[in-house]
């Protein structure tokens, strides 16, 4: 046996210049990959913090947008609560103009024209009150009935009967259904 066949790692060992030459590249390029493996975890960083701040802005906007609603929404509340009775208020403008109209031609005035101007004065009120959705509660005749009504006393009648309402004493009043002031009534009894 020869020296090469006792040997034969040294036939590896052996490259021709061309293959040592390919070998000495790619050992170049890995290093080369390595630096911009070394470089690309800089560079994602970069791209993440980049990310990380727009993603903070956007937080930020939002934030204030978030805030801005919420202050805008407590405005238009507050003047809801403050200017909610305006076209109320208005309305009835009419109302305390046609009183004082009345109260000063008073002096010179017939009991039937103060008498037709209170009449006139009223009219306008009701129509205000029902434009506004107030009704009248008048349950003169009606059957009592506790969630409207407050008897103040009972009384017999002949004219109605027991448990009806025989005179009222004030008139209730309802807004959209909801009661305001009850009617204050006297009750027929047996």
């Amino acid at each position: 046996m020869n020296g090469q066949a006792d040997r034969p790692d040294q036939e590896l060992i052996e490259v021709p210049e061309e293959e040592a030459a390919a070998e000495t590249a790619e050992a170049s390029q890995e290093t080369e990959a390595a630096t911009s493996a070394a470089e690309d975890p800089k560079a994602a960083l970069a791209a993440a913090e980049a990310k990380v701040n727009e993603n903070w802005e956007r937080y930020l906007r939002a934030a204030a947008e978030v805030e801005n609603v919420r202050k805008r929404a407590s405005r238009d509340v507050e003047n809801a609560h403050k200017f909610a009775l305006e076209r109320f208020s208005k309305e009835l403008l009419a109302v305390r103009d046609s009183l004082e109209m009345g109260l000063a031609a008073a002096e010179n005035a017939s009991v039937e024209t103060l008498l037709e101007g209170s009449t006139a004065t009223l009219k306008l009120l009701g129509k205000t009150m029902e434009h506004f959705g107030i009704e009248v509660l008048d349950p003169h005749g009606e059957p009592f009935d506790p969630e409207f009504h407050e008897a103040i006393s009972v009384q017999p009648s002949e004219d109605v009967e027991p448990g009806s309402v025989v005179v009222v004493v004030q008139k209730g009043y309802a807004l959209n259904g909801r009661l305001l002031r009850p009617a204050m009534v006297i009750v027929a009894g047996e």
